[in-house]
């Protein structure tokens, strides 16, 4: 069939080329002289379980289209599971269970599951919280089975010499339901078609030029999908990845050197704590080819702090998407390093680069309201700020069942085709580069200018005592008051010389002199899955009890 598309079809080849490679490594334990020890699977064993697990599923009730929840450890155990739904056509449903218990439960709830697949904790968490999973009728357990019955992936797992026959699935078939934090908004479902995960492999492919060779450690677990499709070993790294910026720089600079790791993915603050650790400690990792950061802004120093690890050859990359349109815009750090980087610290926004292959962005004006057409957007000249909008392969075109949320996001065109409003505003240079200046909802509006995020933020982090900072405003707009929030590397010690400090760079440039209140905040509130993106919302709340409004 010719429009069939399905990503078990790169694992199929990877273990027809390479049956032997290693597919999965797994950090199982330490020996009595704690060295690291590993539990591993090859691309021909991946391929092999994943159908002998696609069979039980079938056999337990889980067929194509069956939305299925999906909470399970990044584990070898993973890989076959996630790679048997996709061979069926299942539905996974993903929620990040950093986001809280209840709000977790509440996407897992909006999502309309017919069956779960989890750990032995995910299935105490649905027995005491069992309105949320009234319409599940399979009940897989990964480990053992108390008292809640259904099946165990032990007990569904059957030796077979016969293959399973991949499920046909189509360009525009839903693949996998996966929500939002909610860290920019309410948490939403959003649904990955089969085309969309296949415009991701050839973005990995051509772009990033990823090659079959190379080694991978993926720290956000839902990357590593895409390694057995590109013929990549998959190194699971030792750490929590709900808690990025709390992971140990011994294990993952350990893993990296064990295994030779080629490719990695790191959130900023993933990224700050390993390259402090690295140049703190002269560490070199001559095996990396590229690292990928995203999830948040990537600030140039933090890009320059983690490149003295790297050889010349080796490049960071921070491309610029949403879980509605994964990675759409990106910039190399060679290019942010000689160019950009001294642009941006005087507050011109941050440089995210140039559309990646078949991705069109415009920038349009700024409004709140929804747009039914493409016909009623203004699309704005170079340099003038406005809200990025996207269409392309890799950009999502529906919510799950959420009509207010595609009402606001996304706008059709007349040849049909989904254009999705990112929410975030930036502005075009004459090169084609794409110039990120905040979230449209965070701006602040004080009497008659327009004061972004970013480009604000900027002038205050060039202060040697400054880690970050993160502009909110107070009260209605059109008439906010704008108030600055630093948090320090360090406990200050004599703050007024420090409010004095930066009270002179405001008055340094004109899109900042408005601002006349500081704050000192020891620990920003972050999204949970980067550790990056700064909650606003919550500091915005406290500076108008600070300054009494």
């Amino acid at each position: 069939m010719s429009n069939f598309v399905n990503i078990s079809q790169g694992l199929k080849e990877s273990s027809e080329k390479f049956p032997h490679k290693r597919a999965v490594v797994y950090p199982a334990g330490r020996d009595k002289n704690g060295r690291v020890t590993y539990s591993q699977i090859t691309f021909k064993q991946l391929e092999k379980g994943s159908d002998e697990i696609a069979f039980g599923l079938e056999n337990a009730g889980i067929m194509r289209g069956t939305r299925t929840i999906l909470m399970v450890t990044p584990s070898i155990e993973f890989f076959y599971i996630i790679f048997a739904m996709v061979k069926i056509g299942a539905v996974p449903v993903v929620v990040d269970p950093g986001m809280g218990i209840k709000r977790m439960l509440s996407c897992l709830e909006q999502s309309k599951p017919e069956a779960f697949i989890g750990i032995e904790k995910a299935h105490v968490l649905r027995k005491l919280s069992p309105r949320y999973f009234k319409s599940i009728k399979t009940w897989v357990t990964i480990g053992k089975r108390w008292f809640w019955g259904g099946h165990t992936l032990k007990s569904i797992w059957k030796k077979r010499d016969e293959k399973y026959r991949v499920a046909k699935t189509t360009k525009n078939e839903t693949a996998a339901i996966v929500f939002t934090t909610g860290s920019t908004g309410p948490a939403k479902g959003v649904i990955y078609t089969h085309g969309n995960f296949n415009a991701l492999i050839k973005q990995l492919k051509d772009h990033f030029k990823v090659e079959g060779d190379e080694i991978d450690l993926p720290t956000f677990p839902l990357f590593a999908l895409y390694d057995p499709a590109l013929s990549m070993t998959a190194v699971i790294p030792d750490m929590d990845p709900t808690k990025p910026a709390e992971a140990n720089p011994e294990k993952l600079i350990e893993a990296i050197e064990n295994h030779g790791v080629t490719n990695m993915f790191a959130s900023p603050a993933l990224l700050h704590r390993l390259g402090k650790y690295g140049k703190e400690n002269n560490i070199k990792l001559p095996t990396l080819r590229r690292v990928i950061s995203a999830g948040a802004p990537v600030s140039p120093e933090n890009i320059k702090q983690f490149s003295t690890m790297l050889n010349d050859n080796a490049h960071i990359h921070t491309p610029y998407g949403a879980t509605e349109a994964v990675s759409i815009i990106s910039i190399e750090s060679d290019e942010i390093l000689t160019v950009t980087k001294e642009l941006s610290e005087k507050g011109y926004g941050l440089c995210v680069g140039r559309p990646i292959l078949d991705t069109i962005v415009q920038i349009i004006k700024i409004t709140d309201d929804p747009i039914s057409q493409l016909r009623d957007i203004h699309i704005l000249k170079e340099q003038e700020v406005g809200e990025i909008i996207v269409k392309g392969p890799l950009v999502t075109e529906h919510y799950f069942e959420n009509r207010k949320a595609d009402l606001f996001a996304k706008i059709p065109d007349s040849s049909g085709e989904i254009w999705h409003r990112m929410g975030d505003v930036a502005w075009k240079d004459k090169d084609g580069r794409i110039w990120f200046c905040g979230r449209k909802n965070h701006r602040v509006e004080a009497n008659g200018e327009t004061m972004f995020t970013i480009p604000c933020e900027a002038i205050f982090n060039n202060h040697e005592k400054v880690y970050r900072s993160a502009l909110v405003g107070v009260g209605e707009k059109g008439n906010q008051i704008p108030v600055i929030f630093v948090e320090p590397f360090s406990d200050i010690a004599v703050k007024d010389e420090f409010f004095n400090d930066l009270t002179r760079l405001a008055e340094s440039f004109s899109h900042t002199k408005k601002i006349k209140h500081f704050f000192i905040e020891k620990a920003f509130p972050v999204d949970i899955r980067h550790n990056s993106k700064i909650f606003r919302e919550k500091l915005a709340v406290k500076a108008k009890k600070l300054i009494k409004y």
